[in-house]
């Protein structure tokens, strides 16, 4: 039996789901691991995201009472933070493009494979900390907040989307070391890396777009035939 302080340490989940099989479903997986809250409207989100500090937020969009869009919208006015795991039946191009634009992390169409969901939740709980945890990282004259999902440099701020956030993030864990393209979509995102696609490098030029452009000096580095390193020297 788990104890009280065990619970107290576990990270914190809200399941926003109005589909009761499937919220039963996807909390008997994760309750092994996390405590987890289900909220089956999106009035009822709302008031369970105000009043709790949750460490992950897996949402619907179809909702009654507040579209799952609204209820990610309104949360982003106040916070960057939790992350967002949108669980959908919506899996329209423009559906997805949408949730990431307002804020989301990942996006997962239903139908799901319940170990996909696991496996790309447990790559958000990577990045999110706890109070033991280190809350900022930095390189050079860059700094990322992990609390506040803020990055700086040279005294600007650089607006990132969630997933740019995430790369970032990983890159500067692993400073100075070389990570390689199926590390990256791994452990970033919780995807198998397919060596027939080129998302990482997408996501990297579109990085250095914001990171390096406009700065003399540059920290994302390609190493050829190997991957990419975030460093400070040439």
């Amino acid at each position: 039996m788990m104890s009280k302080k065990d619970e107290q340490e576990m990270k914190r989940i809200l399941i926003v789901e109005d589909n009761k099989d499937i919220a039963l479903l996807v909390e008997r997986r994760l309750s092994k691991q996390f405590a987890v809250d289900i909220a089956v409207n999106g009035e009822d989100a709302t008031d369970n995201i105000e009043a709790n500090p949750y460490d992950l937020i897996i949402l619907d969009l179809s909702l009654p009472k507040k579209s799952g869009f609204d209820v990610l919208k309104d949360m982003r006015k106040k916070s960057a933070y939790p992350p967002v795991l949108i669980l959908s039946g919506l899996n329209a191009v423009e559906d997805k493009v949408k949730g990431l634009k307002l804020g989301a992390d990942d996006y997962l169409a239903k139908p799901f494979d319940v170990k996909e969901l696991v496996a790309r939740i447990d790559a958000l709980m990577r990045r999110v900390p706890s109070a033991q945890e280190i809350v900022k990282l930095g390189a050079g004259d860059l700094e990322m907040d992990l609390v506040s999902r803020k990055v700086v440099r040279a005294g600007a701020d650089i607006t990132l989307s969630p997933r740019e956030f995430a790369l970032l993030e990983y890159l500067l864990r692993k400073k100075d070391k070389v990570v390689s393209r199926k590390e990256i979509a791994e452990e970033v995102w919780g995807h198998k890396f397919d060596a027939g696609t080129n998302f990482v490098d997408v996501y990297i030029n579109y990085l250095r777009k914001s990171v390096d452009k406009d700065f003399p000096k540059k920290l994302i580095h390609t190493v050829y035939g190997q991957g990419f390193v975030l460093k400070t020297e040439d």
